[in-house]
């Protein structure tokens, strides 16, 4: 009688009966995974896709781009540091490779210049569906190459097959080593470099840096050994990167001509979509971007990518592009003219193109 009670009880109510069912179904579904758990099923189930880190870019610039590709260079590179990329290893092989992708080693690499304009060149080509490249710059060839391609290649994004993948760093322009170190990957590297007036690259490459360190001296005393004389001091960063002749020799001693294209700063400005177009060919990509994809910010001077379906705002680069540069004297300007006149025209010569600097 008691039992009977009890079992009355029990099968009451729609609401027991849920439970009961909920409680059937749980236990199905956790014996039914422990079974193959202790299959070792469950160590070949594929893992979660490759996740980039969300962080700032190489983006000292401040740019954010989908925020997947622009860790910090300090941040990646600590990441990296500790991880190693999946747990797998290769030795000559171009890529490692999961169900989610490869991650190869760079087949093309904006190598220069500093204050050229490579951040708003490389923000434009990753509008590119064929496109994969690092939001930081890795400067492997020219500060960590002792770490050795399978840490450089563990940096890299994960690709598909017919993508490229690409990084930047401008300072492998005016590192010595850095041509043989390239070549030694890859013979085959397609190598870009964006070059602007140098007089203006300095006295913005001297902007930036005055606005880190407001205390440092004015301009034209850095620029001049001795301003009477009007000696220039090649010594000064600012001063020697727009020698790009001399840096070039180096180059071509390593790379044909034919693996460079020589991308205009300033038309990179007044034609994005014009230059974008030689670029693209250069890689062997399909034109996809085109002049639908910029406008030009009369704030800041220079073309943003106009807004992305879904986007609250378009695509400009950050707040350090674009400051006011500071009032030169125009001797000072017009020495450092008269300084690089020489080298510009044999960088015109070198490269096949005038581009038209005073």
């Amino acid at each position: 009688m008691g039992c009977s009670k009890w079992r009355a009880a029990f099968n009451s109510g729609p609401l027991r009966a849920q439970s009961k069912l909920s409680v059937f179904l749980t236990m199905i579904f956790l014996f039914t995974y422990l079974f193959y758990c202790l299959s070792e099923y469950c160590e070949s189930l594929p893992g979660p896709a490759y996740q980039h880190p969300v962080s700032s870019n190489d983006a000292p610039e401040g740019e954010r781009l989908l925020g997947a590709h622009d860790a910090s260079p300090e941040s990646l590179l600590r990441r990296q540091q500790s991880d190693s990329p999946n747990g797998l290893r290769s030795s000559n092989n171009i890529s490692i490779t999961n169900n989610f992708g490869s991650k190869k080693l760079p087949q093309a690499i904006i190598i220069g210049v500093r204050k050229g304009g490579t951040r708003a060149l490389l923000k434009f080509l990753r509008v590119h569906p064929d496109v994969r490249a690092v939001g930081a710059e890795p400067h492997f060839f020219d500060r960590f190459y002792d770490k050795g391609l399978e840490w450089y290649r563990s940096l890299m994004p994960r690709t598909l097959e017919g993508q490229i993948t690409m990084e930047k760093t401008p300072s492998y322009f005016i590192t010595k080593e850095a041509p043989q170190r390239i070549q030694s990957m890859s013979r085959q590297a397609k190598l870009i470099v964006v070059v602007r007036d140098p007089v203006t690259r300095a006295v913005s490459d001297y902007t930036q840096s005055v606005s880190k360190a407001p205390e440092l001296p004015s301009f034209q005393s850095m620029a001049f050994r001795n301003t009477t004389t009007g000696l220039i001091d090649t010594s000064w960063s600012a001063i020697r990167v727009g020698i790009y002749a001399k840096h070039l020799e180096n180059w071509l001693r390593y790379f044909p001509l034919s693996r460079f294209l020589f991308v205009s700063g300033e038309r990179l400005v007044t034609d994005p979509a014009g230059e974008m177009g030689r670029v693209q060919d250069f890689l062997g990509l399909k034109r996809v971007v085109t002049d639908k994809h910029f406008y030009f910010n009369q704030t800041k001077g220079f073309p943003c990518l106009k807004k992305p379906v879904g986007s609250a705002r378009p695509r400009c680069l950050g707040k350090s592009k674009g400051r006011p540069h500071p009032q030169i004297p125009s001797e000072v300007l017009l020495r450092l003219r008269d300084f690089y006149r020489p080298f510009n025209l044999k960088f015109y010569q070198m490269t096949g193109q005038d581009f038209g600097w005073s």
